[in-house]
């Protein structure tokens, strides 16, 4: 047994990442951090967890933390975690971070889309982008493992195995995506407020959102040149789920066939990406830790469309999937 630390347990992903450990076989959760006063149960919070897990909510340090569990689950916000990693690190903790603060390569980078300096600089450009369809074979031995953004991991599914092959040109790509409204967090929002959101769609944080230079960076990697999007997030009037339509130049013919093909090759021995015949919809992996994905020829562009769980294979189920592999487990344990 693991035993397990969860960061900030109030929010929507601490929620599923409970849910999840709750059924895996291997892990222990021995520590739930937050800085509600009182100490509460966690199933005051969280009342789906009634009867489920009697733990309270503290709020602890990294030391005391380092002092209960093996492994963290940081579900901080942005800026936060870099605070705390080096201490759980240097403590013997391993650690799975929500956050972006180590998904980028660069703190000039992160200073300019997160407007804050990065609180643990040189660590940038050394930690495995937990991302196992792509980086499989760096997680097992990593001791800080960044967890993917949710938007990036629908568009760089999508993408990178077109990229890689050289099918598509590395520019001019047009990344467009629909989330529902728990991608926002659970903090209470005018922008997420029921009336405001609801019976309504909207695109927001055009040309600035932040997870725009993680999916380029990743898509970079694996196309072994420099990649441009332009990304466009929107609010859908729904709980849960992304999907993820994109539109690429191809480089020379290419027939539907043969970009099917492709993707079913990248992904054939992979557990939680379905490449499919038919446009999926969000309904098609809600609760579960798949990724569907297809692609079609549209006069002169490629079109692709991804779909997932925000939650889980877009945040906590991703976590899972890296935790299994730092611990030797097969990586399907809890998510199937």
């Amino acid at each position: 047994m693991t035993r397990i630390a969860i960061l900030g347990a109030t929010g929507y992903t601490a929620l599923e990442l409970i849910r999840i450990l709750l059924r895996h076989p291997d892990a222990e959760m021995v520590a739930l951090t937050s800085r509600q006063e009182g100490n509460p149960p966690v199933a005051m919070i969280h009342p789906s967890l009634t009867d489920r897990l009697d733990l309270c909510l503290e709020d602890l340090g990294p030391t005391e933390v380092a002092s209960r569990a093996e492994c963290v689950f940081s579900c901080l916000p942005h800026g936060v975690t870099a605070s705390l990693v080096p201490p759980l690190l240097d403590a013997g903790c391993r650690v799975v971070d929500f956050s972006a603060d180590y998904r980028l390569d660069d703190p000039e980078v992160f200073a300019q889309w997160y407007g804050q300096k990065h609180a643990d600089p040189d660590r940038l450009g050394h930690v495995v982008y937990g991302l196992p369809e792509l980086f499989r074979d760096q997680i097992p031995d990593a001791p800080l493992v960044a967890n993917p953004g949710c938007y990036p991991t629908s568009a760089i599914l999508a993408l990178a195995p077109l990229l890689r092959a050289g099918l598509i040109e590395p520019s001019g790509i047009i990344v467009d995506s629909k989330s529902g409204v728990s991608g926002a967090g659970r903090t209470p929002k005018m922008t997420t407020h029921y009336p405001e959101c609801n019976e309504s769609i909207s695109a927001y944080n055009i040309g600035r959102h932040r997870h725009t230079p993680e999916i380029e960076r990743i898509l970079g990697m694996a196309a072994g040149d420099k990649v441009e999007v332009i990304f466009t997030p929107h609010l859908v009037p729904m709980d849960r789920g992304i999907l993820t339509t994109t539109y690429s130049a191809p480089k020379g013919e290419l027939t539907e066939e043969r970009l099917l093909e492709v993707l079913r090759d990248f992904y054939a021995d992979e557990p939680f990406v379905r490449v499919v015949d038919h446009l999926p919809g969000t309904k098609d992996s809600t609760g579960t830790n798949y990724c569907d994905v297809t692609a079609r020829v549209v006069r002169d562009r490629i079109v692709t469309i991804s779909c997932l769980d925000n939650l889980i294979k877009g945040a906590s189920g991703a976590a899972v999937q890296n935790f299994n592999l730092m611990y030797g487990h097969p990586e399907t344990t809890a998510l199937d």
